[in-house]
This record gives C-alpha cells, structure tokens and sequence, in this order.
C-alpha cells in the first residue's frame, strides 16, 4: 500500500490534504470539496477521479471544515433525565448505537433538574454547539408543552407518551400496553385490580393509568384510586406494605423495579404471588424471568424505539419537508408464573 503521506518543499513529510487531492485528480479544490460533501453538479467522471485521489492519498476530511460547508456536524445533541431508571437509561443507549450506525456522533446532556425551564436552558445550551438536531427524553409533562412550544431552527425530537401525537414524537405504546396487563389479569378471573403507578408527572406512567382505566371500565370492574411509587423497588415495597388488599386481589404495577419490591413486602405480609395476590409489571427487565416467581410483565422493545428516533432525527435533518406521524411502538405481554386464577 503506498505511503498517504506527501513530501513538502523542505523534504519533511505530511498529511494529505485537500488541495493535495486536487493536484492528484486534476480538479480544483471546491471540486474535491463538493464530492466529499456529496453535492450534486459534479459529473461522474469527475466524481470517480476525485475519489480515487481520495483513496489513493487516504485523505481524510476534517469534521470541521466538512461542517462549513454543509453547516451540518453530524452531531446530535442528547438531553436525558438526571436519574438511573431502566427506560430512559435503555433508550439512550440504544439511540447512541442507533447514531453511530448512522455515522453521527452524540453529545449527551444528563438534566438533573426536570424542571422545564432546566431543561429549556440545556436545549438552549446544546443550540450554542451547532448540534444538527436534539433528542428530549421526557419524563415529566411540564417538558413536554415546554418542548411543543420552543421555536428551534434545528429538529427536535421527543422520546415520551402522549394521547396526543405529533410529527416529532416517537413512542413505545403505553395505552395499550397497560390495556393488555390488566385484560390477562380480568380473563383469569380478577375482578379486583390495583395499580402501582408511577409518578404523578411522569409522562409514561399517566399512560399507563389511563390504559389501566379504561380496560377496567369497559369491563364493568371497579376502579379505585391509584397508589403512586417513584419508579424504584423501594417504592413498590413502601406501598406494597400499606396497601389495602386481600387473597383474591391483582395489583398491575407500574414497572418492573416496584414489582419487585411489591413482591416482598406481600411475602413479609405473608401473601403469596400468585396463589393469594397474582402480580404485573412493564418493562421486561433483564431479570424479570429469574425472579421467585419469575414476572409477568409487559415488554418493551427499547432497541426498536432507539432506532426510530433515529430515523426520525434522520429524515428532519435530511428531508426537512417531509411530514412524519408517530406510530406507537407496540408492546408484548411476557406471560411468567406470577400471575395465576384467583385461588388456584
């Protein structure tokens, strides 16, 4: 292979650069710069002798001077919540692989302070680095009107839950996924389902409260006041020892973690899951299946989500003309033994 480096006048030796790669093909160096940016009016004899220059030379352009003259980074700005939680911690990291796929790069922004002007102030921040677009994982609704009434120069896409959708929104099915937990618990014979929720402002969990009310509803069962956690298993067993129940009930909780502490503080009440007390969660977290009983729970395909959003980031930056709708991702019902025929 030869040697990409190119002798100077003083005999010392350097790097390719692009007006090395003009000499090379026979071109000016706008030229050169138009096909490494892939603008159109080049013709394709030009285009091939350029690239072969570019091959021949192992020329790389710098990001910086790429961005010039595309205004683009292929950067990506990435603002997620300041707390540890298994859905905005998995759709960030499967939006980075998502990314990187695509040849872009992410600057994450973790906003510890869910306070919508905090957050606003970030976007804001991100907006000074000449990100190409920004990506809001949103977990408290004040974000989400903050987000629908920014008037940004660069696309911004929001990863959350909403009964009203929106070109720029992309989502996992939380309705319905909740729908789907409390119908299985209703077709084994449950007429009394609880609900762990999560927090009161969290956009996920008012979904979830919503699909869980209106499958009660439709089927004529009772709808009692939710009880809220934070997400944590430390909630789920906070609640789960104060909470009013008795052999025969369901309790449809709000994600995997909660259910967890759910399940043991039932044990240390001396409630069985299934046999007195049959249990669901959301998420499918990793260790769902291995827990004592292993968890009925609701999955989410997290790994999907990541790549949509990117498609999404994709097509705003790309094809700013296009319009594109939300379309929910669905859910999965995992059917596991905590869940079992009330008595059984």
């Amino acid at each position: 292979m030869s040697d990409p480096r190119v002798t100077a006048d003083d005999g010392s030796t350097r790097a390719a650069n692009i007006f090395d790669v003009a000499r090379l093909a026979g071109v000016s160096h706008q030229t050169v710069s138009r096909v490494i940016n892939d603008l159109p009016n080049v013709r394709p004899a030009t285009r091939a002798r350029v690239e072969q220059a570019i091959a021949q030379l192992r020329y790389s352009p710098s990001p910086a001077a790429r961005a010039l003259v595309t205004r683009r980074t292929r950067t990506i700005g990435l603002v997620t919540p300041g707390v540890p939680d298994y859905g905005p911690t998995s759709i960030a990291t499967h939006f980075n692989i998502a990314a990187r796929a695509a040849r872009y790069s992410v600057d994450t922004v973790s906003a510890v302070d869910p306070d919508p002007a905090a957050i606003k102030g970030v976007v804001e921040g991100l907006l000074r680095q000449r990100v190409d677009a920004v990506v809001l994982i949103v977990v408290d609704i004040g974000v989400l009107e903050v987000v629908r009434g920014l008037d940004l120069s660069i696309p911004l896409v929001a990863a959350t839950s909403a009964a009203r959708r929106g070109p720029h929104i992309v989502s996992i099915d939380q309705y319905r996924g909740a729908r789907s937990a409390v119908r299985h618990l209703a077709e084994l014979g449950h007429t009394r389902i609880l609900h762990l929720a999560g927090p009161t402002r969290a956009p996920d969990a008012l979904e979830r409260i919503r699909g869980w009310r209106d499958e009660l509803a439709e089927r004529r069962l009772e709808i009692l006041d939710p009880h809220h956690g934070d997400w944590s298993a430390a909630s789920g067993h906070r609640v789960g020892l104060e909470l009013d129940i008795e052999p025969g009930s369901a309790v449809f909780a709000g994600n995997d973690h909660m259910s967890i502490g759910l399940m043991s503080a039932l044990r240390e009440r001396g409630l069985r899951v299934p046999e007195d007390v049959s249990v669901v969660g959301f998420d499918d977290v990793p260790e769902a299946g291995f827990l004592y009983p292993p968890l009925t729970t609701v999955r989410q395909d997290f790994g999907t989500l990541g790549e949509l959003i990117m498609q999404k980031v994709l097509i705003a930056v790309e094809e700013p003309d296009s319009v594109t709708e939300d379309t929910p991702l669905p859910t999965h019902l995992i059917v596991r033994a905590s869940t079992s025929s009330p008595g059984a």
